[in-house]
């Protein structure tokens, strides 16, 4: 049995009759039964993950992959190359997006490098788990070999069980890497499955004629690649990307552990949807932060059967919406713990 084999049987579902205690619970609190909402859903969805009704909460970790494309090379993003691994030194400096928010949530950032074109010579803080220098480029060859693509999951299997073992209560799952929108909407293309068209949108801001020639670009990589895209690991190898493979790794090491994770936008639900394909129990485990004003995101909320935690329009990446969502989750949490019972607060419940 494949290691991956082995990850994807270690998952448990998570544990559903705990949802009546926690629920029970929830109305005993000094409040009209259902009247704080999701809150409430999600508060008893972590405590079915965790397979405790007393959730005990602990560290918020967010893991930002990055990696190259080689189908940057089609013009398909608004951005060169070079800015991947540019981005990264801002990220280990401390000054992005991803940084600044998840210091507001009380969140820490680590940086992987699962597939950067570039050495990263002297990268402070950086977490070094390159499998190749970027990827194929998917208009002409597969993306990555299917060890590559397993190597890649492996990684991100070993961070998040890394961070468990340290007390991780939620585990973000973010991304940088120039071009990624391309794989990514090839991979909702083919396992949603979806048209190019309804899937692909101006990821760093293209132009029409560029728009255009990105979703011609697709679907001849989906062409290319058709006898690859029935399978959830065969079609990651063929049109997808390093940082996604992390990602799938990293929420399946998760939930192998029963540690939640937050998914961030368009690139990380890329991740997502290959880890459920591969194992059904996954999905429970999974809270999806936003709905990214990327086109083809609201595609996958509504064939996915999943709600997002919020929709401000971002379509940054990086994990920007998972620390926005990760104090939500946290809020549903101490309401749980800390709100006054009926009982405790000697107030009056419903009229009988």
């Amino acid at each position: 049995m494949s290691i991956i084999s082995e990850l994807v049987k270690s998952i448990p579902p998570v544990n559903l009759s705990l949802e009546a205690e926690a629920r029970a619970h929830l109305d005993r609190l000094t409040k009209p039964p259902g009247s704080l909402g999701r809150l409430e859903d999600t508060v008893v969805r972590y405590c079915c993950a965790t397979g405790t009704s007393e959730p005990v909460f602990g560290k918020k970790i967010i893991f930002t992959f990055a990696s190259d494309h080689g189908v940057a090379a089609e013009g398909v993003s608004a951005f060169p190359k070079e800015v991947t691994p540019q981005m990264v030194m801002n990220m280990l400096e401390g000054g992005a997006a991803v940084n600044v928010l998840a210091a507001h949530a009380g969140a820490e950032v680590r940086v992987v490098d699962i597939g950067v074109d570039n050495p990263l010579a002297g990268a402070e803080g950086l977490i070094r788990r390159k499998i190749r220098s970027g990827t194929g480029n998917i208009s002409k060859e597969p993306a990555m070999t299917i060890d590559e693509a397993e190597r890649a999951i492996e990684a991100g299997a070993e961070l998040a069980r890394e961070a468990a073992v340290e007390g991780a209560a939620l585990i973000g799952a973010g991304e940088m890497g120039i071009a990624n929108t391309t794989p990514s909407a090839a991979l909702f293309a083919a396992l949603l499955p979806a048209s190019p068209a309804e899937v692909t949108g101006r990821g760093t801001g293209i132009d029409d004629e560029s728009l255009s020639r990105k979703i011609q670009v697709i679907e001849g990589a989906l062409f290319l690649h058709k006898e690859s895209l029935s399978d959830p690991l065969q079609a990651l190898a063929a049109v997808g990307g390093l940082e996604i493979a992390g990602i799938c790794g990293l929420i399946l090491g998760a939930a192998s552990r029963r540690v939640p994770v937050v998914v961030d936008g368009f690139i990380s639900s890329a991740g997502a949807i290959v880890a459920c394909q591969m194992c059904e129990n996954v999905k429970d485990y999974l809270f999806f932060s936003h709905c990214s004003d990327e086109a083809g995101h609201r595609v996958f909320f509504s064939r996915f059967g999943v709600a997002p935690i919020l929709d401000l329009g971002l379509r940054l990446g990086e994990g920007t919406g998972a620390a926005l969502a990760m104090p939500i989750i946290e809020a549903a949490i101490k309401i749980y713990n800390e709100m006054a019972t009926f009982d405790s607060a000697g107030v009056s419940g419903e009229a009988p």
